[in-house]
């Protein structure tokens, strides 16, 4: 299998941490998305979206983190997955949550166009909206997560295990690090974060995002949090 990523990128560190944890080993390629490697000629003929992260198993060829992160732990069983169909089911259910709901506000809406020049909009006044917006929305889907998914109790989101939608909410989740967001009023949600953030798998595969979050933090600018 080959696994092409950027070691920096949000849904590249859940797929990195899951094979960590499943110890798998696949045969990785980083595509620096800064260098803009994503949107050379051999990389886009291999994923027309010219993203990461992409799986290359045989004839098999995935394109989104989600599908990666279910063929890996069918293929290799690992507990990361449950089996027991209501877990199962509410595994899809929050992995499909992330990656519509909170990633669409928080990450393409709040994070980027602050931090991404590639994602700015075309004026400052549009720009200046669209952090907002996705402010105000990323509070909302942050209130359900706290309340609705976690609560006062909860370590993890499916059962009382880690699983891979930890991995994978909280790859989405860091990225609130880039501008300073400490989630004060999310006691349950920084709880859990720093649970999955301790876990040795999720470690292992930060140190390129920490150092882009010492770069940002370098820069000196001021950005709107929540």
């Amino acid at each position: 299998m080959e696994l092409y990523i950027d070691p920096a990128a949000t849904t590249s560190r859940a797929v990195l941490a899951f094979c960590k944890a499943a110890r798998l080993e696949p045969s990785i390629h980083a595509i620096s998305l800064m260098k803009g490697e994503h949107r050379q000629a051999a990389f886009a003929k291999l994923n027309p979206n010219c993203m990461v992260p992409v799986l290359v198993d045989g004839a098999l060829v995935l394109t989104e983190s989600a599908a990666i992160l279910y063929h890996l732990a069918r293929k290799s069983g690992s507990s990361l997955c449950p089996t027991d169909a209501a877990e199962r089911a509410r595994l899809d259910e929050l992995t499909a949550w992330f990656g519509t709901n909170f990633y669409r506000d928080f990450g393409v809406q709040f994070v980027y166009p602050q931090v991404l020049p590639q994602h700015r909009r075309p004026s400052e006044e549009a720009n200046r909206v669209t952090v907002e917006w996705g402010r105000e929305q990323s509070k909302r889907w942050l209130a359900v997560l706290e309340a609705h998914w976690l609560g006062p109790n909860r370590s993890f989101l499916v059962g009382d295990r880690l699983t891979m939608v930890d991995y994978y909410g909280v790859s989405i989740l860091s990225l609130g690090e880039l501008v300073g967001c400490s989630l004060p009023e999310y006691p349950n949600v920084r709880r859990w974060y720093e649970t999955i953030g301790a876990d040795p798998s999720w470690i292992a595969v930060n140190p390129a995002f920490r150092g882009f979050v010492e770069a940002i933090s370098a820069r000196g600018e001021s950005f709107v949090s929540l």
